[in-house]
C-alpha cells in the first residue's frame, strides 16, 4: 500500500526542490512519473531538468515520445503512465486517487505554499487520501530545511 507525502514549498521554487527528490526516487530504484496539469509547465520543468548539475545528469523525458515506456523520469499531464513508475509526484494540483497511490510506493504531492488556490486543492487532496485510509505525511521548509509537521 502506498504512502503521500505533502511538500508545502515555501522557501524554494518547484524548479529547485524537484531534483533532489527525484534523484532519491531513482536511488531507490523507482520509475517516476511526474504528473503536472498544463503541457507548457511540464515543457519548462522538462527543459529546467536538462539545466542541473555539472557533476549530475537526471534521465527524463516529457511524454509523447517513442519511448515513453523506457523513461526512468516521465514527465506528463496524463493519468496514464506508461512508464511503469513505483512512485508518482504530483504539482499544480494535478488529480491523484486514492486508487493510484495505494498502487504505487510512494506519491508526492508538491504545492506552492504562497498560492491561496494550491494551499486549497492540498488540504483536499490531504482529506480525500487520508479519508480513503492512505497513510499519508505533511512536510514543511518554513524553517528553512524539511521537517516532517503531521502525519496520518
Amino acid at each position: 500500500m502506498g504512502a503521500a507525502l505533502f511538500y508545502h514549498l515555501t522557501q524554494r521554487s518547484l524548479e529547485a526542490t524537484l531534483p533532489p527528490l527525484l534523484e532519491k526516487a531513482l536511488g531507490a530504484g523507482w520509475r517516476v512519473a511526474v504528473r503536472g496539469s498544463a503541457i507548457e509547465r511540464m515543457r519548462r520543468l522538462d527543459e529546467r531538468l536538462w539545466l542541473g548539475a555539472e557533476d549530475g545528469f537526471l534521465p527524463h523525458a516529457l511524454a509523447g515520445g517513442d519511448f515513453d515506456a523506457d523513461q526512468p523520469v516521465l514527465l506528463t499531464v496524463s493519468a496514464e503512465i506508461p512508464n511503469g513508475a513505483a512512485c508518482l509526484m504530483v504539482v499544480d494540483g494535478a488529480e491523484v486517487s486514492p486508487q493510484e497511490t495505494r498502487a504505487m510506493e510512494r506519491v508526492c504531492i508538491l504545492f506552492d505554499g504562497h498560492d491561496a488556490d494550491a494551499l486549497a486543492r492540498a488540504r483536499g487532496q490531504w482529506k480525500a487520501l487520508t479519508g480513503a485510509g492512505i497513510a499519508a505525511q505533511y512536510w514543511s521548509e518554513d524553517s528553512g530545511r524539511w521537517e516532517k509537521k503531521a502525519e496520518a
